[in-house]
């Protein structure tokens, strides 16, 4: 774990996201990178960037109040769109990037809160937080930012979630 250095995110990295996503198929999000810099810049979000060996590897944003869900409005920060690049997943990046948004969710709250989608390319995500003790709110499955409708219609992408939360020792 020692070639693990988790730091800001800086504007260099989004090229080397951009490469990362193009190599396993994905469609880069510079707009999205480029707004988490300006709140990074400002204070309304934090961005924790993996870099291993060198190379940008992967990162994870913390907001200081969930904004949508069943958190929103309770002042719990959210973890928000953790990515660790395919090419570099096993090595503990993402423990590592967890621990340090933990760690200043921790300095603001005794909870920390994340979303977490259903379909199968979230399985190990899924399975990570379970192991590292978040448990579901019980609001049930949210689609487009609103409860799933018992028996209602739904589509397995990404904005099929559940919410989850986790006790944080301060």
């Amino acid at each position: 774990m020692s070639s693990c250095v988790i730091r800001p995110m800086e504007p260099g990295d989004l090229d080397a996201f951009g490469a990362g996503f193009l190599e396993q198929g994905w469609t880069p999000r510079p707009e999205v990178w480029n707004k988490y810099l300006q709140e990074q810049a400002s204070g309304a979000r934090q961005v924790f960037v993996a870099e291993w060996e060198g190379q940008a590897a992967g990162y994870l944003t913390l907001v200081p109040e969930a904004q949508a869900g069943p958190f929103a409005g309770k002042g719990w920060p959210e973890i928000v769109d953790f990515n660790v690049l395919e090419k570099y997943q096993r090595h503990g990046i993402g423990g590592a990037l967890m621990d340090a948004a933990e760690q200043a969710a921790a300095k603001i709250s005794p909870v920390v809160t994340l979303g977490v989608g259903l379909h199968r390319g979230y399985g190990p995500a899924q399975r990570m937080y379970v192991k590292r003790g978040y448990i579901p709110d019980g609001s049930g499955v949210w689609y487009q930012n609103k409860p799933a409708t018992p028996y209602g219609p739904c589509v397995n992408d990404d904005d099929l979630v559940l919410y989850l939360s986790k006790s944080l020792s301060r």
